[in-house]
C-alpha cells in the first residue's frame, strides 16, 4: 500500500467539485504535499504548459480529475469542445507523467462511457459492447481514450496507470448554474427557488422513467484516495453506491426535502440521457475495499442544505 503522507501529489481539476474533497481527503491521510494547479497557471491543452507544470511540481502521483463537464444541455451545446479538450487534457498528462518518471498515474473517468444500452447493473467487461448514449458520446469517448492509454503504457512501458468510473456524483459544493449543472443540483435549484416564488410548477427534462444512481462527493473522495493507495491493476473499476433510482421518484424525493408544494410537469421534447444507469460496484469493494457510507437522503439534505446556505450568502450562477 503506498504511504500517501510521504509522497509529492498533483491533483488536476484540485480546485472542483471532486477536487476540493479529495485535496481534504488526502490531506486527512496526513499528505501534505499536494498540488492544485489552476487553469490560469497552466492550461493542460497545451503541451508546454503540461511539461511546465510537472517540471514546476515533481509530482510522484498524479490523480487527473481536470474535465470540461456538464449537464446534458452542456454535452449537446459543445460536443466538440468536450471531446477535443477532454482528450488533449488525458493524453498529454499521461504522456507527460509518464516520461517525468511519475510513480502512479491515477485517471477518472466516467460512467458516460458505457454503452447506451449496457444491461443493468452496469459491469466493467461490458464497457466496451456498444456506442455511448448519444448526447455525452463525445466527452464518454473522451475519457474512455484514458483507459486505452494507461493500459497502452502499462503494457509497453511498465506505467502504473490505473483508471476509474464514477458514477453520477452529488454533494455540498456542486455546480447550481442551470446552464450547466447535473441533474440533482438542477432540481434542488428549481425547488427552491419555486418554492420561495410561490410557484405551483416546476418543469423537468425528458419523461421522468429514465434512472440513475448517485454518489455523495466525499465518499468518492474517499474511494480515490483507496484507489491511489492500493490498487495496481489494468482493469477499470466501477465506483459507485449500488443503487438505481428512477428521475420521476427523484423529483419527488427533492420536493419533499425541499418542501416544494407544487407538481411537476415532464417535458418529453427534452432528452431523457441513457435510459438506465446502476453500478456493479464488486470490483471496488474487492479489490480496495471501498464502499459507500453516505445514505442517499442524507445526501441530498446536506446538499439542499448547503445550496441555502449558499443562496442566502453569495449570488450564484443565473441562467
Amino acid at each position: 500500500m503506498l504511504d500517501l503522507s510521504s509522497k509529492r501529489v498533483l491533483v488536476t481539476g484540485g480546485s472542483g467539485f471532486v477536487g476540493r474533497h479529495l485535496v481534504a481527503a488526502l490531506r486527512a491521510r496526513g499528505c501534505v504535499r499536494i498540488a492544485t494547479p489552476r487553469r490560469a497557471e497552466y492550461d493542460l491543452t497545451r503541451e508546454a504548459d503540461v511539461i511546465r507544470l510537472l517540471d514546476d511540481v515533481r509530482p510522484q502521483i498524479v490523480i487527473h480529475l481536470a474535465a470540461v463537464v456538464g449537464g446534458i444541455g452542456a454535452n449537446r451545446a459543445q460536443p466538440g469542445r468536450f471531446f477535443y479538450e477532454n482528450a488533449l487534457m488525458g493524453l498529454f498528462m499521461m504522456e507527460q507523467a509518464r516520461r517525468a518518471g511519475v510513480e502512479k498515474f491515477v485517471g477518472v473517468g466516467t460512467i458516460c462511457a458505457y454503452p447506451k444500452f449496457a444491461p443493468i447493473p452496469f459491469r466493467e467487461e461490458d464497457l466496451w459492447n456498444g456506442y455511448p448514449e448519444e448526447t455525452n458520446a463525445p466527452y464518454g469517448i473522451a475519457k474512455k481514450l484514458l483507459l486505452v492509454q494507461g493500459q497502452s503504457y502499462r503494457a509497453e512501458y511498465g506505467f502504473n496507470a490505473i483508471h476509474l468510473l464514477p458514477v453520477n456524483l452529488y454533494g455540498p459544493g456542486d455546480n447550481f448554474d442551470l446552464r450547466s449543472s447535473h441533474v440533482i443540483p438542477a432540481l434542488i435549484r428549481k425547488c427552491v427557488e419555486a418554492r420561495d416564488a410561490r410557484r405551483d410548477e416546476v418543469v423537468c427534462w425528458g419523461s421522468g422513467s429514465a434512472t440513475r444512481e448517485f454518489l455523495y462527493v466525499e465518499d468518492c473522495a474517499e474511494a480515490l484516495v483507496l484507489a491511489t493507495e492500493r490498487y495496481d491493476d489494468p482493469r477499470p473499476v466501477n465506483v459507485g453506491a449500488g443503487f438505481e433510482i428512477s428521475i420521476r421518484d427523484l423529483t419527488e424525493l427533492i420536493g419533499q426535502l425541499t418542501a416544494f408544494k407544487g407538481r411537476f410537469a415532464f417535458d418529453p421534447s427534452q432528452p431523457d440521457g441513457q435510459p438506465r444507469r446502476s453500478l456493479d460496484v464488486r470490483r471496488a469493494r474487492d479489490t480496495f475495499g471501498f464502499a459507500a457510507r453516505t445514505e442517499f437522503h442524507t445526501g441530498l439534505q446536506r446538499t439542499i442544505d448547503w445550496y441555502e446556505g449558499a443562496r442566502a450568502g453569495a449570488a450564484l450562477g443565473n441562467p
